[in-house]
């Protein structure tokens, strides 16, 4: 797995809350038995008209947004079934970053990111970043004020840098073993092998016995 340190790149907006698996990557596209081209199916029923043409009305396919590597979208992005295609998807089409609101709503808290998404997107190297709602209300005011905008998002500061004459920047929260699994570049196998000498150890007295 690709590590994560810092990347800086444009940033794309989709204005959706509640974004469910089966939104991101339809069921029809979990066909293959490779883990590669699912780019072509990330948001499908939205990106596409009926014909199979692009639709125009879609924010992908607006031409500002075109080499996006940064999303910005509303909470609980990613909620639904646990298909990791859904990750597949979004870092296939080149998407380093995905960033979404933790909101109050009803003296509840809903997360910007539904769990399973969020642990998926840390064995793919996807960083997802939680931020308040107005921090997030205000990027997206900010890309709109200011087309081609891009960003830097630094793991190792935990920060969030907005690119403009008067930079602006968002500290996030994330925890120390998802930072650490991030920045060394270490899916499950690679966890796992940080254990070899034990498992061999541990398979040889096994053997014995």
């Amino acid at each position: 797995m690709e590590s994560f340190t810092s990347h800086t790149g444009l940033i794309a907006t989709l204005d959706r809350a509640n974004i469910d698996t089966d939104q991101i990557i339809p069921k029809q596209y979990l066909k293959s038995i490779r883990r590669t081209g699912f780019e072509e199916g990330l948001f499908n029923d939205w990106r596409r008209l009926p014909d199979g043409h692009p639709d125009p009305a879609f924010e992908l396919n607006q031409e500002r947004f075109h080499g996006a590597s940064i999303l910005v979208t509303r909470n609980n992005f990613g909620c639904g079934s646990s298909r990791e295609h859904a990750v597949w998807a979004i870092a296939q089409f080149g998407f380093r970053v995905v960033i979404a609101p933790w909101v109050e709503r009803g003296g509840q808290r809903i997360p910007g990111f539904a769990d399973i998404f969020a642990n998926n997107s840390v064995k793919n190297g996807l960083l997802t970043v939680q931020l308040a709602e107005h921090e997030v209300q205000a990027i997206f005011e900010m890309v709109e004020r200011f087309p081609g905008l891009q960003a830097t998002v630094n793991l190792e500061e935990q920060r969030v840098v907005l690119h403009m004459d008067e930079e602006e920047s968002f500290h996030f929260d994330i925890k120390p073993e998802v930072k650490d699994h991030l920045l060394k570049g270490l899916d499950d196998i690679a966890l796992t092998l940080e254990h070899d000498a034990e498992i061999s150890e541990y398979e040889q007295t096994r053997a014995i016995a």
